[in-house]
Order: C-alpha cells, then structure tokens, then sequence
C-alpha cells in the first residue's frame, strides 16, 4: 500500500510516503480537534453564560454524558468494526458528527439554544467519536505496510494528543467571540472535511485468513478470554489497575474544575481557561515524549508522579493566581504523560501477545468508566464548595492512590513474571525484573 521507498524515501515522514495513511491522519487529527473544541467550548459555555445556578451540576453532568459513549458501547463497537468496511464506518462516523454540529449550528445561529440540545449533542458527537477512534486504529495494517505499523501507530497516538491541545485551546476562544453557533460550525467544517478526506483514500482488505485458520482451529481460544480470565494470571497488573482506576477518579475531575476555577477564582474569560487547557496539554506531551527517559521502576516512578500531581493540583487552592495554576497545570500534565507512557511499556511486556487486544480495550473502558463519575462528583461539589476547595479535595484524593502503588514494588508475583517471560521470544517482551528500563 505505501510506495516503495528505498535508500534516502524510508527517511521521509510516514504521512508523506504514505499518501492513503497521511489523508486518513489528516481526518483523524481535524476530528480529535472538533471533539475537544467542541467540549472544551460548551463546558465553558455552561458556566459563563447558559447555567446561572447550579454551574457545577451543569458542567459535570456535561463532562459525564461525553464520556458514556465510548464506555457503554464498547461491544456494540467492536461488533460493527469487525463487520463493515473500515473506510465506510470511518467516514460515516465523521459525517454523521458532521450533520449533529451543522444542525446545532443552524439551531443556535437562529433560537436561543436549550440545555438539553447542547447535552444531546455532546451525546451524538461522543458516540460517533467512540465508533472513529478504535476504528482508526484497527484500520492501521490497512493503510500501511507491515515495517510501518510501529512507525504508524506512534504518529497516531502522538498526535492525538496535539490535536486535542490545538481543539481545548480553540474552544473557549470561539465561544467568546462567536458563541455556541460558532463554535459548531467550526466543528462541522472539520468533521465534513474528514469525512470528504476519508472518502478519497484508498484501504485495502486486511487479511483474514490467518484468524479463520486460527479459529478453525482453535487457536483462537486464548485471544478470545475475558479481562477477568487475563487478569485472573496477573494479580500485580490488576492491583496496578485498581490503583489507577482510583487515581482517575480524582486527576480527571481537573476538567470540571478548569472553567468553575476560571469563573470564580481567577474571574477570567474563555482565554484564560484556554491558557489553562493548553498548559495541561502541553505538559502531557512533554511527558510522553520524556517519560521513557525517568529514570526507576514503574511502580516507584508512577507513585512519585501521583505524589508530585498531589502537590501541584493542591497549590491553586493555597494561591489563587493564573501563573501558578498554569504552572502547576503543567507539572501535572507532564505527570500525566510520564506515568502513561512507563505504565503502557509495562503492560505490554506483561501481557501475553494473545490477550493484548482484550487486554488494553477493557483497561480503557475501566480507566475511562471513572470519568462520568468524577464529573458529577466534583460537578456537585462545586455548587456547594469553592473551587479551590476542590483542589485540596482533587489532591488529597490522591495521596492513597500513590501510598498504594508505591507499596507494590515489592509485590511482583511469579505469575506476573513467567507471563512475561513466557511471552518474550514471541513478542520481545523482557520480564518485569528489567521493566524499569522501559522505552
């Protein structure tokens, strides 16, 4: 599928050489940018205009019904991934979201827009959203040859991350100036111009009969067992799942907090949560990119980071001033990207090959089920207690989940460490004794 390249061609960039891989990234980073201008805006949108009681209620309820998507639909996804056309299920989600944005805009354009339009389409964006992403990653051996898979992988998820910074920077910006009709229209432009890009790209089918052989077999078997069977073999990555799981349900609350903080700390505007947002972001890039480099093991390195994030996340609620909350805003996300970065590397030299794709779909739906939690959490909490209050809550929520994580370095088991070893040669994977040498 890529063009032969040989000598200097294998230099160039991915998406240059690549024109079918570099069309459908192209579409990818203009959805990720309208989905978290898109939530970034409304958010703020709540608490500045829409909602004068009961902001926080307003904000997270919000916040939670654009996360429910991905986590209720995970099998209804994987179902229609595994039986449509890639290409087709990929440019139907983002012309549908395409069509949501462009009526929102027409609607909040001519009427004064109700709340519950703007949740529904937060809904529809979010569920189209939950089909897109993990058809994009599934779709990578079709638009890519086999030496690039690695290569295409990283630049997906890199960017990602880029595009949602340049999206929450824009956000609250364009309401400001343009309101909710804006702020759509800018979302539908950048949906219908992925879903026209996706169009023109050229996928072919990915093999399959290497999985039917499997399955005739019943070689398929293993890579068939549910998250309860795969963690049932690896007692240390489930207790470092739970540590997380309880982590999240506090460090994602920051996006609930960022505006009601903005609104009624530091009474500043959409460019003030879009400093905020962009310092966040850029934190967690700069820790993805860096966070191979920490030096320690996994357990050790991830409790000091939640630690780190405690402190960060506790000052804004000491000192109520914009340097410092970016500042510490920063510091968190760089956090952030550190402990995903050393804790993926992990899992992926202690999970079997064949349990992988369970594996890390279920972690996410686990992770991300604490979202909408969080978000009417801290969105009630927030209409009785002062932001920064929230701060010290979102930071003292923290400090059990690093004690509990930093007594684990000693709590390996074998089974964790044969699972690993026992994979190695097939995968590459080292066993966890060196793990804290992670890329």
């Amino acid at each position: 599928m890529s063009t032969p390249t040989t000598g200097t061609g294998r230099t160039r960039p991915l998406v240059l050489r690549n024109r079918a891989f570099g069309t459908v990234w192209l579409g990818q980073v203009l959805t990720q940018a309208a989905v978290r201008m898109f939530q970034v805006g409304v958010s703020w949108w709540l608490v500045a205009y829409a909602v004068s009681s009961g902001r926080g209620l307003a904000s997270g309820l919000f916040m939670a019904v654009s996360t429910l998507p991905a986590v209720t639909l995970a099998p209804v996804v994987a179902r229609a991934i595994a039986r449509f056309a890639h290409r087709s299920l990929l440019r139907t989600a983002a012309g549908a979201a395409g069509a949501t944005a462009a009526a929102l805009a027409l609607w909040a354009g001519t009427s004064n827009l109700p709340l519950a339009a703007a949740y529904a389409a937060t809904l529809a964006l979010a569920t189209c959203q939950a089909f897109f992403d993990p058809c994009l990653t599934t779709s990578v051996p079709e638009l890519v040859d086999d030496e690039d898979i690695e290569a295409a992988t990283g630049f997906e998820l890199s960017t990602q991350s880029l595009a949602s910074l340049g999206g929450a920077l824009l956000g609250a910006l364009i309401v400001d100036r343009a309101g909710v009709a804006g702020l759509a229209v800018g979302c539908a432009t950048a949906y219908l111009c992925a879903a026209a890009l996706i169009a023109t790209a050229r996928f072919r089918t990915a093999p399959a009969e290497g999985a039917e052989a499997a399955e005739a077999t019943g070689e398929g078997a293993e890579a068939r067992r549910t998250l309860r069977q795969v963690l049932a073999d690896l007692p240390f990555v489930r207790k470092i799942l739970v540590c997380f799981a309880a982590a999240n349900l506090f460090t994602t609350a920051v996006f609930v907090i960022i505006p009601l903080y903005t609104r009624s700390s530091l009474q500043g505007g959409g460019g003030t949560v879009a400093l905020l947002e962009a310092s966040l972001g850029a934190g967690t890039l700069i820790g993805s990119f860096t966070g191979a480099r920490v030096p320690g093991r996994p357990t050790v390195v991830g409790s000091l980071c939640l630690g780190t994030m405690a402190v960060a996340l506790a000052l804004p609620g000491l000192i109520a001033e914009r340097p410092v909350i970016a500042g510490c805003l920063a510091v968190a996300g760089w956090c952030v990207g550190v402990i995903g970065v050393r804790f993926v590397a992990l899992f992926q030299r202690l999970v079997p090959t064949s349990d992988k794709p369970a594996f890390f779909a279920v972690m996410q739906a686990l992770l991300g089920a604490t979202f909408p939690v969080a978000s009417l959490l801290f969105g009630l909490l927030g209409d009785h207690l002062s932001a920064q209050t929230l701060c010290l809550i979102q930071a003292a929520g923290l400090v059990p989940a690093a004690c509990a994580l930093a007594l684990l370095h000693e709590s390996a088991t074998t089974t964790d460490t044969e699972a690993a070893a026992a994979d190695a040669p097939a995968s590459g994977s080292r066993p966890m004794a060196d793990a804290g040498g992670a890329r």
